[in-house]
């Protein structure tokens, strides 16, 4: 029942939301009900969104929610863009987060192609 969390893009997603929130710590006080709660939101749901797919009955409802997360994961690279361009984070931070959200990207989609 629980084997999402021996899924190695889980684990690696739940890496991501932990990195996130620690650089997003770093965002202006003002945008803590804006750019850093939807970037927050937006990382928290990929690994959800895998999670909650395991837990379905069938392989295409799990595909379903695979991609749901792959939107989730798309939509905070797209956040982190602004973030970047608005001087919150700088481009070394921001290579390392895009990099590792491409990977999950990719996990997903190999995951959805076996289902």
């Amino acid at each position: 029942m629980n084997y999402f969390k021996e899924l190695k893009v889980w684990q690696k997603a739940i890496d991501l939301v932990t990195e996130i929130y620690t650089k997003s710590q770093e965002f202006p006080k003002e945008e803590l009900y804006g750019l850093t709660s939807q970037i927050r939101r937006s990382a928290v749901s990929i690994p959800s969104n895998i999670a909650e797919g395991c837990g379905r009955k069938t392989n295409k409802d799990f595909a379903n929610f695979l991609g749901i997360s792959l939107g989730s994961a798309f939509e905070l690279e797209t956040q982190l863009i602004i973030a970047k361009n608005l001087n919150f984070m700088n481009s070394d931070d921001f290579k390392i987060l895009e990099n590792e959200i491409h990977h999950i990207q990719n996990m997903i989609i190999k995951l959805q192609s076996t289902l």
